[in-house]
């Protein structure tokens, strides 16, 4: 096993290439603790089911399996009930990993367990000496990388990941207050197609986004259903909540593949399929 993710290539250029190796956490112990997004704040008092999460969880990385990708799973902690967000704690551009940032000191100790298993295994990593970034905030697309300044990321950051990378287009978006991260409201499915919900943006920046994709909207009630956060997974295939069933028949109408899976005991914390997943090597 060591051996084997040693060998490994880390190439991430898009958000739909391939998935050829992923890393994700179980929610073994997933709860909500602090409030820190309004999802949470509507379901505090109902609280996580924690077997539940993990057997929606299961099927989620079985899915990823069968459709050929390689899933690492870091260790549960007890005292990390968010870690089930690996997406926030690094991103891959190009043949780099990048380790987040966390600014939420609930979530601060994470990144640690992603540089300890690249410290294990011989992977070189870069981390970010200037503001906070999370990967939730970071879509690839290619030459560009769209990055969402939230309160999870900041201008700071992402000027010093333009120095990092001179050759790519960076292109920082503002959200909306209330809007956790980029990819809560925007998600990149194919070179011409993305997901979005528009209030969560400028007029002016909507129209940036529609210079480059044909956009598939989303109602407040997607929304809040992390309709956005769909995980590409190659060839046109879609990991997508089944419960969205207008969204799942606009992106077949668009020529996807759709797996529906419920992911709804997860949900109530924020966070979808493309939370809870950072891909590592994705291919054409």
């Amino acid at each position: 096993m060591k051996d084997a993710i040693e060998r490994k290539t880390i190439h991430c250029t898009s958000e739909y290439g391939t998935l050829k190796s992923v890393i994700v956490a179980p929610p073994t112990f997933m709860r909500i603790e602090s409030i820190m997004n309004e999802t949470q704040k509507h379901f505090k008092n109902e609280n996580i089911d924690q077997q539940r999460a993990t057997e929606q969880h299961n099927i989620f990385t079985e899915t990823l399996q069968k459709n050929g990708a390689e899933v690492i799973e870091l260790p549960a902690n007890p005292e990390l009930n968010e870690q089930v967000f690996t997406r926030d704690i690094g991103f891959t551009i190009d043949d780099r990993l990048f380790i987040g940032a966390m600014d939420e000191p609930l979530r601060k100790q994470e990144p640690l367990l992603l540089k300890a298993w690249c410290e294990d295994y011989g992977i070189a990593f870069h981390e970010s000496e200037n503001g906070s970034i999370e990967g939730g905030d970071v879509l690839l697309d290619g030459e560009r990388v769209w990055i969402g300044v939230s309160s999870r990321t900041t201008e700071q950051a992402i000027d010093a990941l333009r120095s990092e990378l001179p050759d790519k287009q960076i292109e920082g978006i503002s959200l909306r207050d209330g809007v956790l991260h980029l990819d809560c409201a925007l998600n990149i499915l194919s070179d011409s197609w993305a997901l979005i919900y528009p209030p969560a943006f400028s007029t002016a920046d909507i129209k940036r986004i529609q210079s480059r994709f044909n956009l598939i909207p989303m109602t407040r009630a997607e929304y809040f259903n992390l309709g956005p956060n769909v995980l590409s997974i190659g060839n046109q295939t879609v990991i997508s909540l089944k419960q969205n069933k207008r969204i799942n028949q606009e992106l077949a109408n668009q020529g996807f593949h759709v797996i529906g899976i419920d992911f709804s005991e997860i949900i109530k914390s924020g966070g979808s399929f493309r939370c809870c997943s950072l891909p590592l090597h994705r291919g054409q």
